[in-house]
């Protein structure tokens, strides 16, 4: 990714932004933003078993209260943090949202993996919290960006393909993560742990290298087309009030979103210690087979794009997929068929519905499209409640005490 990055930033001056590739080429490093980062959020769920281990004095020894802890703070400050981003962005412009929140990714998964190396829960608890503030808001200059460049073109391929993206970090993450851990670092989860965190924040800095470079391309090409003192104005025309020229198509959208990723996320976060439990699988093959639901999105969100942009319909596929989604659950609860066939359904209704969903786009007036954070900040609502529910339950039997220790 280095070479590539360097190569463009030689070609890049002779590029000219009228051309249909210009687009797709911001595309790919827009793409590039969040690998890093989402390959890092669910590194918690393929190392649980590592960061619960409590075979000797040197190890983690995390609860299962402070385990999902980790996935509730990141989920409360994700959502509460894309409202401003999203005004932030519109004022600031992309830019500023690109170098920033790609640093707040890099900063907060040093700071989780430096709580790792020193066995401090409450600093690993800060480096969610940070990485919760950079990730999300990422994820709304990242839209906006492909919204500016494809809407009205490939704008839900455009979609897929950043989905795809980001769900290859997921993938690799859960097939590749566990082993790497086991192979160099055999006998000792401690070590694990904190070898393999330190690698992922790598990862986010070559993120932060993508931002400089789709930062780069993105002012250039509104300079060409003599969109950046037009963007300007919009931008000081910005304020809170925004909200209200909402339709309530855009509101109806928003609770949709929020609903099924309530099911989605909590889900992925403890499918991989469900089906160990369950079924029996070893630790490997549970993080790979709960991997599926993303392994899924990785192959077909791009595909399910292109459709979308062609049959339209969202309305009736956003129900679809609802509607399919519902008996994955019930199958994996109460019968006993190989948890692989469920997760896959699940990853094909999942594809479709987060491309389809992201026809909030339409709904929202020019001025004003990062304030698209607030269909962000829906999709994590639901993640909070069920995560903090169970802690309060597990904080019940164990204490604040044992929490925080």
């Amino acid at each position: 990714r280095i070479i590539i990055i360097c190569t463009w930033l030689c070609v890049a001056p002779k590029m000219d932004a009228r051309k249909a590739y210009y687009r797709f080429v911001i595309l790919f490093f827009n793409c590039a933003l969040t690998f890093g980062s989402y390959y890092c959020f669910d590194m918690p769920s393929v190392l649980q078993t590592q960061m619960e281990s409590k075979k000797n004095g040197n190890d983690l020894g995390l609860s299962g209260t402070q385990y999902n802890l980790l996935y509730a703070i990141y989920a409360w400050t994700n959502a509460l943090m894309v409202l401003i981003a999203g005004f932030m962005i519109d004022k600031l412009g992309n830019s500023f949202g690109l170098f920033l929140f790609s640093f707040m990714c890099v900063l907060g998964s040093a700071v989780f993996a430096l709580g790792a190396t020193f066995g401090s829960f409450p600093v690993m608890l800060l480096g969610r919290l940070i990485f919760g503030t950079g990730n999300g808001s990422l994820t709304v200059v990242q839209n906006r960006v492909s919204t500016f460049w494809f809407k009205g073109k490939e704008l839900a391929l455009a979609f897929g393909f950043t989905l795809s993206f980001s769900r290859l970090g997921s993938v690799l993450n859960f097939l590749v993560t566990d082993r790497y851990a086991q192979w160099l670092w055999p006998g000792d989860p401690r070590t694990q742990v904190v070898n393999t965190l330190w690698s992922g924040s790598v990862l986010c800095g070559l993120g932060f290298a993508s931002a400089g470079v789709t930062a780069y391309l993105d002012e250039r090409g509104m300079a060409q087309l003599g969109r950046t003192e037009h963007t300007l104005a919009n931008a000081r025309r910005v304020n809170v009030k925004d909200i209200f020229k909402f339709s309530l198509l855009y509101w109806l959208v928003a609770l949709t979103i929020m609903f099924f990723y309530n099911g989605v996320f909590p889900f992925v976060a403890d499918a991989s210690l469900f089906i160990h439990n369950k079924y029996g699988f070893s630790v490997d093959m549970s993080s790979m087979i709960a991997g599926g639901v993303y392994d899924m999105s990785l192959v077909l969100a791009p595909f399910c794009g292109f459709l979308v942009d062609r049959l339209g319909r969202r309305g009736i596929l956003a129900l679809l997929c609802s509607l399919c989604s519902v008996p994955v659950f019930g199958i994996l609860a109460f019968t006993c068929i190989h948890p692989l066939i469920p997760i896959l359904w699940f990853g094909v209704t999942y594809s479709v519905a987060a491309v389809n969903l992201q026809c909030y786009q339409f709904t929202m007036p020019g001025l004003v499209m990062g304030w698209m954070s607030l269909a962000l900040y829906s999709r994590h609502c639901g993640h909070p409640f069920h995560l903090l529910f169970l802690c309060n339950s597990l904080e019940r039997q164990w204490g604040l005490q044992q929490l925080f220790r």
